[in-house]
């Protein structure tokens, strides 16, 4: 009996699916369990398994097709079964494309330029993901040979050509002209940031709060764990960990909002905002009020890099009680970030300045850095969020206290 195969829900703020590859083609002979496509979510690239054996009748969702959550993406059957009844009123998804859009009426329309960070001819065909490694690795997709569908170029073409070392000689010469502009097609990662940090803004009263905290503590401790140990603890690893312990001291401050009532979390599963390319993604470090620091760097270092490379499972992503989101990396000394829902807070952490400060009546050349907590009012009050922030900046001026 034949049988349809659903875009999946893949990630609890997916509201459709980009077909990236299909690993066989129409006729091909699939065994239950078999992986027989790439999908792109709003978090992640992940791998579709056919739910029965069979025979690949029909593939309603070409290459770079987009489909909302449970649409007919493919069909499994016996090879001489009659499939029309469950293709009836079904169109296939037309491919991806950017969409132009012509000036005035009265003017011509506005020309194209190659954008920076996907260059292209514009008449290459590529999938999403091709066209994603190819941007990241400026690559001009019309010197890679595609081995898709009528040419297409695929991601196994671009890793082909990346690992003979074409990247850099491969960069688009075209200029980017003046006076030109371009449309860009929202990427799914894009399109989930948008919608939800509306509802945040639009839904959850935001007020914020900021402290300043003294470095030089938390300097002097990293620089002594990494000269004793062969970890190569970052400021990260440490605000993670110290953040974990402010919140198992505060439970409002790890709290979701229910409507009628409050949920407190007294575990501390922490989302790290990691930016790429085409949005936000955050991994979750669970249980950090349990970790030692040298768990959390192991950790960290491993989800930020599945993040990049969109190979996080669903449970690494979901399931945050708090964000922290670090800009100082950037030399952004201080700013507010939106707050995640369901989540009631996120702390944004800003670069470690080097100015004068006054210590034991004397001024000296100190290092401070700023935290900006922003709350959901409905249910952290003001005077929480300072007690929170007043036990995170006692800890990370005592950062001994982590290790005890």
């Amino acid at each position: 009996m034949a049988t349809k195969i659903m875009m999946p829900k893949l990630s609890d703020t997916m509201e459709e699916g980009v077909i990236l590859k299909w690993l066989r083609k129409e006729g091909d002979k699939i065994k239950q369990g078999e992986i027989i496509a790439e999908i792109e979510s709003d978090k992640a690239d992940m791998e579709l398994e056919a739910y029965d054996s069979g025979v690949l009748r029909k593939i309603v969702v070409p290459e770079g097709g987009k489909s909302p959550i449970g649409g007919l993406i493919a069909i499994i059957g016996e090879a001489d079964e009659d499939i029309a009844p469950l293709l009836s009123g079904t169109a296939p998804a037309p491919a991806t494309k950017k969409t132009e859009k012509s000036a005035a009426p009265s003017a011509p329309p506005v020309p194209q330029a190659p954008s920076p960070n996907q260059p292209t001819d514009g008449k290459t065909k590529a999938s999403p993901l091709a066209r994603r490694l190819a941007g990241e690795n400026r690559v001009d997709l019309s010197r890679v040979q595609g081995s898709g569908p009528q040419g297409r170029v695929i991601k196994r073409d671009l890793e082909s050509y990346l690992s003979k070392g074409a990247s850099t000689s491969a960069i688009s010469a075209k200029p980017i002209l003046p006076g030109t502009a371009e449309d860009v097609d929202l990427s799914p990662i894009r399109k989930t940031i948008a919608k939800r940090m509306t509802e945040s803004k639009t839904t959850a009263p935001h007020f914020y709060e900021t402290i300043e905290v003294d470095m030089d503590p938390a300097i002097t401790f990293r620089e002594q764990i990494n000269a004793v140990t062969e970890l190569k603890l970052s400021f990260t690893d440490i605000i993670i960990k110290a953040t974990a312990a402010a919140l198992m001291k505060n439970p409002q401050v790890n709290a979701t909002y229910l409507g009628d009532k409050m949920r407190q979390f007294h575990f501390a599963h922490i989302g790290i905002a990691v930016a790429m390319e085409e949005g936000l993604v955050t991994p979750i470090l669970k249980n950090c009020e349990q970790k030692k620091l040298d768990q959390i760097n192991n950790e960290l270092r491993d989800l930020v890099d599945r993040a990049r490379s969109r190979k996080l499972k669903p449970d690494e992503y979901t399931g945050a009680t708090f964000t922290i989101s670090n800009l100082g990396m950037f030399g952004v000394e201080q700013f507010a970030a939106i707050v995640n829902p369901p989540e009631g807070g996120i702390l944004a952490v800003g670069t470690i300045v080097e100015k004068p400060v006054v210590k034991s009546g004397h001024i000296v050349v100190g290092h401070t850095m700023k935290m900006t907590l922003s709350a959901d009012h409905r249910i952290i009050d003001g005077a929480v969020a300072a007690r929170f922030l007043q036990d995170l900046k006692k800890i990370m001026e005592n950062p001994a206290s982590l290790v005890l």
